[in-house]
């Protein structure tokens, strides 16, 4: 096997530093997802008919389209409509924010609904606000009870960002194929890129165990 993994040493760091731009990346789209899922969620919920049919139309457009074409779409597309120039890294963000909200949004709509309806009942009785019913009583119960399939996103983005490469953006796969190009030795830059992939999402994994535990205990 024509192997040699002290040619990839000094090249470590330079890979390296790309977690910190994927874990950045995969941060501020989780966010962003979370509010525009949390905003999907109540028009899915609510009386508002036109909401309604726009949060489902929207959930079943990206759920039900390639994420890299989406990609594309707004990296290439966007521009060439608006005369505007999106970076790498902006359209990343803004292709998997919007692309995790229809995710999310079905999330958070389950929780929602797996409140107790006598909470509901209860609120209604006492004549507190919807939106102050929803904010105060029924989404912060729902929010314990879809941590886990929250922190399980984030794996999937944290995986999943790996295709911000084929639009340039410096995470962890760009810069080891950055690093295979120069020394014409892909093998070993992309075996690296897998481990830290790897030990990110273990490292993920185990969080959100330890996260599933202390709310069972506080049940």
């Amino acid at each position: 096997m024509n192997l040699d993994f002290a040619q990839l040493v000094p090249s470590i760091p330079y890979i390296l530093y790309g977690i910190w731009v994927t874990l950045q990346f995969v941060a501020v789209s989780l966010v962003l997802g979370f509010l525009w899922g949390t905003v999907l969620s109540l028009f899915k919920i609510g009386k508002v008919t036109i909401l309604r049919w726009f949060a489902d139309a929207y959930t079943s457009v990206f759920r039900g389209t390639p994420l890299i074409l989406q990609m594309l779409i707004i990296y290439y597309a966007v521009p060439q409509l608006t005369g505007m120039d999106i970076g790498a890294f902006t359209a990343g963000v803004l292709t998997f924010a919007l692309n995790s909200a229809a995710y999310i949004s079905e999330i958070i709509r389950a929780g929602i609904n797996a409140v107790d309806k006598g909470q509901k009942e209860a609120a209604i009785a006492l004549g507190v606000p919807y939106r102050s019913m929803m904010l105060k009583i029924i989404l912060p119960q729902a929010m314990k009870n879809i941590l886990p399939a929250l922190m399980n996103e984030f794996i999937t983005l944290t995986k999943e960002s790996a295709i911000v490469s084929v639009i340039g953006a410096l995470d962890i796969m760009r810069r080891a194929q950055i690093v295979g190009a120069s020394n014409y030795r892909f093998f070993e830059p992309l075996l690296l890129a897998g481990l830290i992939y790897y030990l990110l999402v273990m490292l993920l994994t185990l969080a959100g165990r330890v996260m599933e535990r202390r709310l069972a205990k506080s049940d």
